[in-house]
């Protein structure tokens, strides 16, 4: 394995973004969703993303955002990617990223093959696909729950545009996940840190050496 792309999703602070350069990560993913522990506010990720060096591709996550969210956020945050984590629709998405003028990465909760093709629906609308572990339904966080799926189901399966594996990886699994599935791209949340929200450096290292199977 080598090339593989890394998400690290949920940073929070200056450390984390220094983190994520040093281990090599592709992507740095800010939350923005009040309900979850990594949330941030436009002025926060705005420091962070002016930190974060050319190359790094900044992402806004964000849950079934209004335009008045959205606007603020992509105003006031120097990004590079939205990420739509809800229940938005492929009309919406579309209309985001018309709106926006910037690549939309759509995620999608999969727990069975009957979620799969949902992933072809967004394909044709998104610039890319997140396909992410379904959360339980008593769950208030869309994503970041360190839940995975059963990974056969989209072992060697090609949609339209380029996706990205996520749900419960860590540096211990997504070597195997990366096996399975034959993923090109992976993203990480709560599989790199030590407590909801903290993200570990040495975690964040780990994982981006054990993807390309180093």
């Amino acid at each position: 394995m080598a090339d593989i792309r890394v998400k690290i999703c949920g940073l929070r602070t200056a450390a984390d973004v220094a983190a994520v350069v040093a281990a090599g990560a592709a992507y740095a993913g800010f939350v923005f969703f009040p309900k979850s522990p990594r949330h941030l506010t436009v002025e926060q990720a705005s420091t962070l993303a002016l930190a974060a060096p050319p190359g790094l591709a900044k992402v806004a996550l964000t849950v079934d955002a209004d335009d008045p969210t959205l606007d603020a956020i992509v105003e006031g945050v120097a990004l590079d990617m939205l990420q739509l984590h809800g229940h938005e629709s492929p009309d919406r998405v579309a209309e985001i990223r018309s709106r926006y003028g910037l690549p939309v990465m759509k995620a999608v909760g999969v727990a069975d093959e009957g979620d799969l093709a949902a992933l072809l629906d967004y394909s044709m609308v998104a610039d890319q696909i997140l396909v992410d572990a379904k959360p339980p339904r008593e769950s208030p966080l869309p994503g970041g729950n360190g839940l995975s799926f059963d990974w056969r189901l989209v072992a060697q399966r090609r949609w339209l545009r380029p996706w990205m594996l996520a749900g419960g990886l860590t540096p211990d699994n997504v070597a195997e996940a990366i096996r399975l599935t034959n993923a090109r791209q992976v993203d990480v949340s709560s599989g790199v840190e030590s407590a909801p929200g903290v993200k570990d450096a040495s975690r964040i290292a780990a994982f981006v050496r054990a993807a390309n199977g180093q």
